[in-house]
């Protein structure tokens, strides 16, 4: 069988307390394959995120992995060095936050938050990091010239768009994608999400999509996990995850959507 491109295996994450230690991610495994969506979902605390945090090593103090492996092609992550460390951030696993739309610096045009990333990684001057981000920002659909713009003179989601294109530039293997359209109304998040799978087809990166929202995930993932508690309790492919789930906690996280045909305002109030 192909080898995955991202493996986890028995992942188990504690946040070390003073009296106690909470187990936030439980012995977890699955595999993400090259060119894959692979979605993570789950309510807030189930350990979506942790795990997130764990693939690129980016966990501060109180929080602990206490055992297994992270492998991108076969290489444990959790046994890099700082230097490696470095390197591997960035050009192989890239990372958007949970609203990455704020993740921008306010005070800095975009054009200097493209080139911190391809000068301190790539070693780019300003010459190739302009045509870098010109190039970038076209892949967004966001004109090369707003470059000296700041911030807040783009709308919530093509900051969102900016952010990814800042992922993307230096070309990483998977990227991992934290609630990518938090805040973001339905129709710009419809077409966040086709301009991530037509950059995915375009240039093969595999994605880690994590949301809460399981009805976004079926649309636009290959293969979804579902987490409750920092286990995870299954994971199959898109369609079986949505026409024939197997856990009664799946099964719940269907029944929680409204119906689009259930009672009308009128009909609620007159009973």
């Amino acid at each position: 069988m192909t080898q995955p491109l991202l493996s986890i295996r028995n992942l188990t994450i504690d946040y070390i307390g003073e009296t106690t230690d909470f187990r936030a991610v439980d012995d977890v495994s699955f595999d993400v394959a090259h060119g894959e969506i692979f979605g993570l979902a789950g309510e807030s605390g189930c350990g979506k995120s942790t795990i997130a945090f764990a693939i690129s090593r980016l966990h501060k103090p109180p929080a602990l992995i206490r055992s297994g492996q992270i492998l991108l092609e076969g290489r444990d992550v959790l046994d890099l060095d700082p230097r490696e460390l470095r390197h591997f951030r960035w050009r192989e696993v890239a990372m958007v936050f949970q609203s990455a739309m704020n993740s921008l610096n306010p005070v800095l045009r975009i054009e200097a938050q493209f080139y911190d990333v391809l000068h301190t990684h790539q070693g780019m001057n300003r010459k190739q990091a302009r045509e870098r981000t010109a190039e970038m920002l076209r892949l967004v659909d966001i004109q090369p010239d707003r470059m000296r713009d700041y911030p807040h003179q783009f709308s919530g989601g093509m900051r969102q768009r900016i952010v990814i294109a800042i992922c993307l530039a230096l070309n990483p293997k998977i990227v991992v994608m934290d609630e990518p359209t938090t805040a973001l109304d339905v129709v710009v998040q419809r077409e966040i999400l086709q301009r991530i799978n037509e950059l995915r087809k375009t240039f093969g990166f595999s994605v880690l999509f994590i949301t809460h929202d399981l009805g976004l995930m079926v649309q636009v993932c290959d293969r979804i996990g579902i987490m409750l508690a920092g286990k995870l309790v299954e994971q199959n492919t898109a369609q079986k995850i949505y026409g024939a789930p197997q856990h009664d906690y799946t099964k719940k996280l269907w029944a929680s959507f409204p119906s689009l045909h259930g009672a009308t305002v009128t009909e609620i109030a007159a009973t």
